[in-house]
């Protein structure tokens, strides 16, 4: 099945971001905008789709919502004394001062039980086209309620095997990750995972993700026998992600060697950009469970993000972000209505190539 069937548009792209500015512009582009919705609260969260509605004029979009199959509490959720005093000790060591206390970390994300069926509940009141679910098989419910409203469901999958699982659970669209995705990710390369994949759940269409930034690349997807590409961190670098400023010079000045998967911000393997952070991680401590590491890493990396962009060579230093292996390509800021055009155009040269050669 082809994009233009299943979710409505002629450019097979997708493309992830937590920026509602930026879902609605390719959207607006003739892409697909999904908005993660992950890091917001029911109320928050339908702000953001409402404010989209207002701005697409009823062209297509979706929305990613991760439901965790099963919760920590209680004292499954305490960072222990001994990783806050790493964390300080590595914030003293490049002269930083920030104490990790209670103080601190009451900020952090939490993830209760119900919440994801609330998000889902505000997801639903409003005319998406497509939800996903990006961390693990989306229970029962997530998909029982989108069959009911006539929403295809798409699952992120690192390799054959979890596309199978995908399936069997009643996943409508399969995206295929590769390793140098941004994000937690597998350790298959986007170039050998998508043709296994597709292979293995035909006739289910399949999105290839990791480290896609131009239209070649989406045309590759395509010969791959992908029904088009899942996007994510060519999006950081628009003039609409909002990033701070350090962040993105930071991402502009990266190279495609510039990242490693790391556990070092969520307890799970995840690519980001290597930096003094991830470094002292990889020789420190063991990373803390998913979703612990993540309440202490969260409030410490956004208040060096706040130091950074103030200037502090130290926080820049530690400061890290999810990103693919793509980033080396991604040299400038640009709108990013003008980054779907610059890669539509990108693949029908190379969909002209691929004609010429046969």
């Amino acid at each position: 099945m082809s994009l233009r069937e299943l979710l409505g548009v002629d450019f097979p792209l997708v493309a992830f971001s937590h920026c509602r500015d930026v879902v609605a512009a390719v959207t607006n582009a003739g892409g697909f905008g999904v908005l993660g919705a992950q890091t917001f609260t029911p109320e928050q969260l339908d702000q953001e789709l409402t404010w989209i509605d207002e701005h697409v004029g009823g062209r297509p979009y979706g929305a990613d919502v991760i439901i965790p199959t099963s919760y920590a509490s209680g004292p499954e959720l305490v960072v222990p004394a001994g990783h806050r005093a790493f964390v300080a000790d590595l914030l003293a060591a490049h002269g930083i001062d920030l104490t990790v206390d209670d103080a601190l970390l009451a900020g952090r994300p939490t993830v209760r039980e119900g919440l994801g069926e609330e998000l889902l509940d505000v997801v639903f009141d409003h005319p998406v086209r497509l939800v996903a679910n990006a961390l693990g098989v989306p229970p029962p419910s997530m998909i029982r309620r989108a069959k009911a409203t006539g929403v295809p469901v798409a699952a992120l999958v690192g390799s054959r095997e979890h596309a199978l699982a995908q399936v069997r659970a009643g996943v409508d669209v399969v995206v295929a990750q590769g390793t140098e995705a941004g994000g937690h990710t597998g350790e298959v390369s986007t170039m050998v995972l998508v043709p296994e994949v597709v292979e293995a759940v035909a006739p289910v269409p399949v999105l290839a993700a990791g480290g896609i930034v131009t239209g070649r690349q989406v045309a590759a997807a395509v010969a791959l026998g992908a029904a088009g590409a899942w996007t994510g961190s060519v999006w950081l670098t628009t003039r609409e992600a909002g990033l701070p400023a350090s962040t993105v010079r930071k991402l502009l000045a990266a190279s495609s060697r510039d990242t490693v998967r790391s556990t070092a911000r969520t307890g799970k393997p995840a690519r980001q950009l290597a930096s003094a952070w991830t470094s002292a991680w990889s020789t420190g401590p063991a990373a803390l469970p998913m979703p612990v590491q993540g309440l202490l890493a969260e409030p410490v990396l956004r208040r060096l993000d706040t130091l950074a962009d103030k200037g502090n060579e130290e926080a820049m230093a530690l400061v890290t972000y999810f990103v693919g292996q793509g980033v080396g390509l991604m040299n400038a800021v640009a709108p990013a209505a003008e980054v779907v055009r610059a890669m539509a155009e990108d693949y029908l040269a190379a969909t002209e190539r691929l004609a010429g050669a046969s």
